[in-house]
């Protein structure tokens, strides 16, 4: 399996990712370039949308999503070199973006660059602990670094049995990552509803639709609870129509408490956003509440400028105590917009629903 083949998928998953962070732009800030440089790389019109990009840049040199998109195309134009630098220098000026490594992660590894492939995913992975796709990257590089290690040791001693079958194991692995190598769906316009939605118990679920990391992965996260929708009325001639689900208000509640985060983040109200969380919430990569917390302060209200967190479309299932949420969130803040799907996980405490887990893809 060369490394092409491998790594692939994710670099289409990529593709789908830059646009689907163009389109939560305002009309009125990227009305000039970004939609015609999206809609000539939706095209293949890579040379055309270069001439657009650097048109765009020569006004906002600094602008994340020009330059993002630039890289983009220089590596469609089969410019790696060119592609590299534009990331690298893209990272160096927004360590906090994930997306920027991803990309080099993804270029060196087509340049068969393992270590600096596993090193650029590992800080995509430090600066977003939740950014699931880098860790799914990062097997795939830790498993071609495995198949080299066993291909050279069987080189030194072709004679051991272990080391075949474990060469062959890392083979079909690999194999199997790069299955559903298949192109994303165009990512939709305006406000786009949440890529991976949960299966309902009826009817098949719809086919999901253009998220930051739609249809690489073989297989989709398993369904979580039954899916809370408003009673049916049917219609029966000896009885009343049937009352309202008794689960609606608690997925009333669950919705405020949604809506409450988003403001809280948005109004850089640490004292609510905080209080938006379980005391036993799931933080990233094991940190301790107190570095987390820190962390979160530092990114959130130590930093100058208004910033903006909305969501759209927010699917909400509900099992007793437990809810799961999933949205698209969109983020703005000054030199930065972004759009990716989200996961939340509430668990009822007394009269409140509060964040559990807190996954993004």
């Amino acid at each position: 399996m060369t490394s092409k083949s491998l790594f692939q998928p994710r670099f289409r998953t990529l593709r789908a990712l830059v646009l689907g962070l163009t389109v939560g732009f305002s009309a009125s800030a990227f009305a000039d370039n970004l939609p015609d440089i999206q809609r000539l790389i939706k095209q293949g019109q890579y040379p055309q949308a270069l001439e657009k990009a650097d048109a765009y840049l020569s006004s906002r040199p600094k602008d994340a999503q020009g330059r993002f998109l630039k890289g983009l195309i220089l590596t469609e134009l089969n410019r790696p070199a060119d592609a590299i630098g534009v990331f690298t220098k893209l990272s160096e000026d927004y360590p906090e973006l994930p997306e920027p490594y991803n990309n080099l992660a993804v270029l060196y590894a087509q340049q068969k660059q393992y270590d600096k492939a596993r090193t650029a995913l590992e800080m995509a992975i430090r600066t977003h602990p939740s950014y699931a796709i880098a860790y799914e990257n990062l097997g795939d590089v830790y498993a071609k670094l495995a198949s080299q290690a066993y291909d050279k040791a069987l080189q030194l001693d072709g004679t051991n049995p272990a080391t075949q079958n474990k060469l062959a194991l890392i083979r079909d692995l690999i194999t199997t990552s790069g299955k559903g190598n298949v192109r994303p769906p165009a990512p939709p316009v305006a406000a786009a509803p949440a890529a991976q939605q949960p299966a309902p118990v009826a009817p098949p679920p719809a086919k999901p639709v253009a998220p930051p990391s739609a249809s690489v992965v073989a297989s989709t996260p398993g369904a979580a609870a039954t899916t809370v929708a408003p009673a049916v009325e049917r219609p029966v001639e000896t009885k009343p129509a049937p009352v309202a689900n008794p689960q609606s208000g608690a997925q009333e509640e669950v919705t405020k408490a949604l809506a409450n985060w988003a403001k809280a983040w948005s109004s850089k109200n640490m004292k609510s956003y905080f209080a938006a969380y379980a005391n036993d919430f799931n933080t990233p990569k094991g940190m301790s509440r107190k570095a987390w917390e820190t962390e979160r302060e530092q990114r959130i209200a130590g930093k100058s400028g208004k910033i903006s967190v909305s969501y759209s479309d927010p699917k909400i299932t509900v099992d007793g105590d437990r809810a799961t949420v999933r949205f698209r969130q969109e983020y703005s803040a000054p030199g930065l917009n972004s759009s990716s799907s989200k996961t939340l996980v509430f668990v009822r405490s007394g009269n409140r629903w509060l964040i559990k887990e807190e996954n993004a893809r």
